[in-house]
């Protein structure tokens, strides 16, 4: 049977993937994937995967020319902060974990030294521009009026900035019920 909409009773994680039901209007989170990093009483955040900025990393901050991957925006919350996701645990430290091999954030002046000693690459790191923010209850509250699809996914794909598909791969992998979606215009007013 094919389904449409999202199941409400899920409870998003630290660590999961939340993906925008297939026609949210919202600009900043129209098809996104977003990492959850945190989700506690507090409130919940995370990142987007998948809207870039069309600027280098040198750019935005001029000691960062040995990085060349793409930024990601990350959110609508502090478009004004650089965030970061790696692969490098505890090689960073005050590094956050977050899911299995990624971790945000830790010294970014230790994170500099590596990669100026080429043990960094972009393979390692990923680079933000704002991030995603709910206060407390809210992220619930849009599950529960199925905003969002709670997946979950690797490190590789978590890390990679070249997956210009990234939404519609994921909505597929919710399973056949689901794969439909990845299919329809992003506006069915067009088609």
């Amino acid at each position: 049977m094919l389904k449409f909409t999202p199941n409400d009773k899920e409870q998003p994680q630290k660590g999961d993937i939340l993906l925008a039901e297939p026609f949210m209007e919202d600009p900043y989170f129209r098809r996104t994937v977003i990492l959850l990093c945190e989700h506690n009483e507090e409130g919940s955040f995370g990142f987007v995967l998948n809207n870039y900025i069309d600027a280098s990393l040198e750019d935005i901050m001029d000691d960062l020319s040995m990085f060349q991957s793409r930024i990601s925006v990350g959110g609508p919350v502090k478009h004004n902060n650089l965030y970061y996701l790696h692969t490098l645990g505890d090689t960073l430290s005050d590094s956050i974990h977050v899911t299995e091999g990624i971790y945000m954030g830790g010294n970014f002046e230790e994170l500099k030294e590596l990669a100026l000693a080429g043990k960094v690459t972009d393979d390692h790191v990923r680079f933000f521009v704002g991030y995603a923010g709910w206060s407390p209850d809210q992220l619930m509250s849009e599950v529960k009026s199925k905003s969002w699809f709670i997946s979950s996914s690797d490190q590789r794909t978590l890390m990679d900035t070249t997956n210009e598909t990234l939404w519609n791969s994921l909505i597929k992998k919710l399973g056949k019920e689901y794969s439909h979606l990845a299919d329809l215009p992003p506006n069915p007013s067009l088609n």
